[in-house]
């Protein structure tokens, strides 16, 4: 144990041995590890101690606490505590008063200690470096030949490049905590736009994937709200309305209506965003009494406006909602760098929001697309008219009570409900002389009939999307005991869709008025389908059909299904059902 007051030392057994002083003695001395330097940095000191007692000088190091991290002593004397600290406390207390003369410059305190404060790094504790001449001061004992001055000059410049360099080494430290941050940040902000682009379906609902987005971005930024809202239509006239958001934010129609033309303002005077603060200034806007600072960016969709204008697509843009947030919570406020993430962020919600209103024309128009096919067919035939929407429902409500019984999958509810809707649009190929003839069929005529889902099953199978569906337009006329056709297929050789559909096609014809019959009640119906059950029909199906709630869908059949399913007409639904095919 280093004894600095005196020139004995401790042994192991309690003895006191008279000290050896080597050539040069470097000792780091027990402090708290806060109160000490880095070990690099320890590292490069210690070999700058054995330096400076090559001179038959000194050195310590003290923190700015005033307490003695290292003392690397020549051999020539013994250095006192409490000396080299008071000259180190000296230097702290005139560099924390801005007393000092200049940056990196060592001081002469007492004739005796070159001392100089030490940065150690980006916010850092200070650390003093001391040279202790000994009582003789400047006099070099070890080499009396060497005049003062020189001695003096190279000990201070020896100092003064440990100080510079340490202040160098600093600002690079700092500069690289900087870039790292920075790095940090952009990280986090590239995983999150990565994440954003890789959950960008379209057949997902607009507000899972724009919660997604708001949560996702204050995991980044931390607001206390956050909002999205967007361009919608409500009883015929376009409203700004949440589509998503968390935390501490109320925006209702006014506000809503509000915080649009101000950001509109904004961007038609050329920003990126709208701004606005009480930190530096006071509000530009009057906002409510909770808002410190806020920000919003546009989501820009296409479609003529002079708002916005791409130079590399010569494209305009319009404004098709907004993304709003306010109070930063760790940060006095919102900065460039959050403008171009919050930017971002939008321009992936805008694409997801214009992709997700493309993909609703494009359902719109594919079911628009086969209602007016079925049409066409329903249209060939008076009697007939409004069949294969009947057939549709009636077999999605089949589908639905096989998929409560786990004997169907809810996935393919929507596609039955589709194979229903197209099952006779191969009657485009049969002659209206024959659809319409009243009477009976010749056998030549029948024959004619009976090819109808054959060519239904060709005009469909050539169209991808469609391939789930051909399996019940092809085989909806086959019976379970191989009487059907076109193909004469027996039980479990039946797809399940085309016995559903079958089911639902004779319920339908047989409960609808013929030129050749009258239509029947439900009762006898039904009557009929269980003497038809295992030869005509799939018994287990056609049980559960019986068993259902007839009542009910007799009433959906009369009323037109004016409001089913809780949707507001057929065509919604209809939407829905083909997304599960082009989705």
């Amino acid at each position: 144990m280093l004894d600095i007051t005196g020139n004995k030392e401790m042994t192991a057994n309690g003895f006191e041995n008279e000290k050896q002083t080597p050539d040069s003695n470097c000792q780091l001395c027990s402090y708290p590890v806060s109160s000490q330097i880095e070990k690099s940095k320890l590292h490069r000191l210690e070999k700058f101690g054995e330096s400076v007692s090559k001179f038959g000088a000194n050195f310590a190091l003290c923190n700015a606490a005033g307490e003695l991290v290292l003392l690397c002593e020549s051999g020539r004397f013994v250095s006192s505590e409490k000396s080299i600290i008071d000259s180190c406390l000296t230097v702290i207390q005139s560099d924390s008063k801005n007393q000092k003369l200049s940056a990196n410059q060592p001081s002469l305190i007492n004739n005796r200690f070159l001392v100089v404060v030490l940065q150690s790094g980006p916010c850092a504790s200070k650390f003093v470096a001391s040279i202790d001449l000994g009582e003789k001061g400047l006099q070099n004992e070890n080499n009396p030949d060497m005049p003062c001055e020189l001695y003096s000059m190279i000990l201070n410049q020896m100092l003064e490049l440990l100080a510079e360099n340490f202040e160098a080494v600093a600002k690079t430290e700092q500069q690289v905590e900087m870039v790292s941050t920075e790095l940090a940040q952009v990280y986090e902000e590239l995983v999150l736009l990565l994440k954003l682009s890789t959950n960008m379906k379209v057949t997902e609902p607009d507000t899972s994937f724009l919660q997604m987005a708001c949560d996702s971005l204050t995991d980044i930024i931390t607001v206390e709200g956050i909002a999205i809202l967007l361009e919608r239509f409500v009883e015929g006239e376009k409203k700004l309305l949440l589509a998503a958001g968390s935390g501490l934010i109320d925006l209702d129609e006014q506000m809503s209506t509000v915080l649009y033309h101000r950001l509109e303002e904004q961007i038609i005077s050329g920003k990126d965003a709208l701004l606005d603060s009480e930190v530096d200034s006071p509000l530009k806007y009057s906002w409510p009494s909770n808002i410190k600072n806020v920000i919003a960016v546009p989501l820009f969709g296409k479609g003529k406006s002079k708002l916005r204008f791409d130079e590399e697509t010569k494209e305009q843009g319009r404004i098709i909602g907004l993304m709003v947030a306010i109070n930063r919570i760790d940060k006095p406020d919102f900065d460039t760098t959050d403008v171009k993430l919050f930017n971002s962020v939008a321009n992936e919600c805008a694409v997801f929001a214009e992709n997700g209103r493309l993909f609703r024309d494009l359902k719109e128009l594919f079911i628009g697309s086969l209602r007016a096919l079925t049409s066409s067919i329903d249209a060939k035939d008076q009697y007939t008219r409004g069949h294969s929407e009947r057939v549709a429902l009636i077999s999605r409500w089949i589908a639905e009570r096989l998929a409560e019984q786990d004997l169907a999958e809810h996935e393919q509810i929507h596609k039955i409900y589709l194979a229903g809707l197209l099952h006779d649009i191969g009657k485009m190929g049969i002659s209206e002389a024959v659809l319409r003839k009243k009477g009976k069929l010749t056998e030549q005529e029948f024959n004619h009939i009976k090819t109808h889902p054959l060519i239904g099953a060709d005009i469909l199978k050539g169209i991808k999307q469609m391939r789930d569906i051909v399996p019940g337009v092809l085989s909806h006329h086959e019976q379970m005991d191989g009487k059907g056709y076109p193909n004469g297929l027996t039980e479990e050789q039946i797809p399940l869709i085309a016995k559903i559909i079958r089911l639902a096609d004779c319920f339908d014809a047989m409960t609808s008025k013929r030129t050749y019959r009258r239509a029947m009640t439900v009762k006898e119906a039904l009557a009929e389908i269980e003497a038809g059950l295992g030869t005509q029909f799939d018994e287990k199906i056609g049980r559960i059909f019986i068993n259902s709630d007839i009542c009910q869908l007799w009433n959906m059949v009369q009323d037109g299904f004016a409001e089913v399913y809780g949707t507001d007409n057929l065509s919604e639904y209809g939407t829905i059902a083909v997304g599960t095919l082009i989705g």
